[in-house]
């Protein structure tokens, strides 16, 4: 039941504390005068987002009690319903004479909060609310807000913004220089720590990481959809990243789960995935040359982070170069992002810019080398492509592949290029 006294002293208490929190600013590319859904993983920085848009309007001359900030994870409000919403709002109305400008943090625990959102857009508010699963995205939400929302995803940092949270400033000279050692050094724990912003504060981040994962597991997945068979389930995640970079059908992880003495109905299977999907912990990548059956039955896996990838992985530094390159691709290109496998592979395929990248931990072993480049030479006749790119640990090299200039760049350097 909503206590108007409690709810009072909360909006008055975060319109002072957001001012305290120290926000490394993120590039979040918003539309003036637009609203907002920020979903993503959980502790990927929703809620940091919301404090760097609140201290960007306050900077700029809002007044701080216009700001009506609730987060619903908060232990004082877990009671409150959708009923509760609208009394909020009057509450606030009781301390300032000013229409507020609206931050719902988490809101996807109330229930039924989209008719409380659309009736405020409606009606001229403007508003910005996170949640940490993809239902919220669902055709019933979206249907519901009826286009009045700007959706944007929340990842956890890229290389780029994990230098930037730990001050670590560069130029496009620093990366053929000396100080290149230093970029490194930093890649070699991003590329094992994974960037999750608050994992920054730990000299060994891996406790921290694990617990974002049970969060995500118990909060996101079992308890929100029932599910009871809980090892089984934490045996699929297991495979999953064990596979990761690999083609796999629906059958061969339910062989290996037969295999590991876990048993899962091929419908279950489908549905399991899908909630890791939900919950932002997986994402895939289709094969752009298959037929539709077969595009559909097999796929390749990929994890939000390589920090929560590494959980689950030991002496697993290809499968995280190429889960590495993949959140690359995904932060910037967004979900369009494929594979090309005929007779050779591609490990990625990128349509709109027609490039083409593979991924190899080294060149260096001949077999290695040999197989990479047949499959952008292979390529080029079945797919339209510009750009070839091989992306490495920490080789460099120019190459001449068909009628492609590849360029071969280590991993660190790419992925802060693609920032300059």
């Amino acid at each position: 039941m909503l206590n108007k006294r409690v709810i009072k002293a909360y909006i008055v208490e975060y319109q002072r504390f957001v001012a305290t929190i120290d926000v490394v600013k993120r590039e979040l590319g918003l539309i003036e005068g637009a609203n907002y859904v920020f979903t993503g993983c959980r502790r990927a920085g929703k809620t940091y987002a919301l404090y760097q848009i609140i201290q960007a309007m306050v900077a700029d001359e809002t007044p701080a009690d216009q700001i009506l900030y609730i987060n619903f994870e908060d232990e004082r409000l877990l009671e409150l319903t959708a009923e509760d919403l609208n009394g909020i709002l009057e509450a606030y109305y009781e301390l300032f004479p000013h229409q507020p400008i609206i931050f719902l943090d988490e809101v996807q625990n109330i229930e039924g909060w989209e008719k409380f959102v659309r009736r405020l857009a409606d009606t001229k508010y403007r508003l910005f609310v996170t949640g940490s699963n993809a239902e919220m995205l669902s055709k019933d939400i979206s249907t519901t807000l009826g286009g009045r929302f700007f959706v944007k995803e929340v990842f956890p940092l890229s290389f780029s913004e994990y230098l930037r949270f730990k001050n670590i400033s560069y130029t496009e000279i620093d990366l053929i220089s000396p100080r290149s050692f230093e970029l490194k050094r930093e890649f070699n724990r991003y590329f094992n720590e994974g960037g999750f912003p608050e994992s920054l504060r730990y000299a060994f981040p891996r406790e921290y990481l694990s617990n974002v994962y049970k969060k995500v597991l118990y909060g996101d997945i079992l308890a929100r959809h029932g599910i009871r068979s809980e090892h089984a389930f934490e045996l699929l995640i297991k495979k999953l990243a064990e596979t990761v970079g690999d083609e796999t059908s629906n059958q061969r992880i339910n062989n290996l789960l037969n295999a590991a003495g876990a048993r899962i109905a091929s419908n279950t299977l489908v549905d399991y995935i899908q909630y890791c999907r939900d919950a932002y912990l997986l994402f895939k990548a289709s094969n752009c040359l298959a037929k539709f059956a077969e595009r559909e039955s097999k796929k390749k896996y990929y994890f939000i982070d390589n920090g929560m990838l590494g959980l689950f992985l030991v002496n697993g530094n290809a499968q995280l170069l190429e889960n590495f390159v993949f959140t690359c691709l995904l932060k910037n290109q967004g979900e369009n992002i494929f594979y090309l496998r005929l007779t050779h592979e591609v490990d990625f395929y990128l349509p709109e810019t027609e490039t083409i990248i593979q991924v190899a931990y080294s060149l260096q072993h001949p077999e290695t080398r040999k197989r990479e480049l047949k499959g952008i030479e292979t390529m080029q006749s079945q797919v339209a492509v510009k750009e070839a790119l091989i992306i490495t640990r920490d080789e460099e090299d120019d190459l001449k592949v068909g009628r492609l200039d590849v360029a071969v760049k280590p991993a660190w350097k790419w992925a802060l290029e693609q920032a300059l």
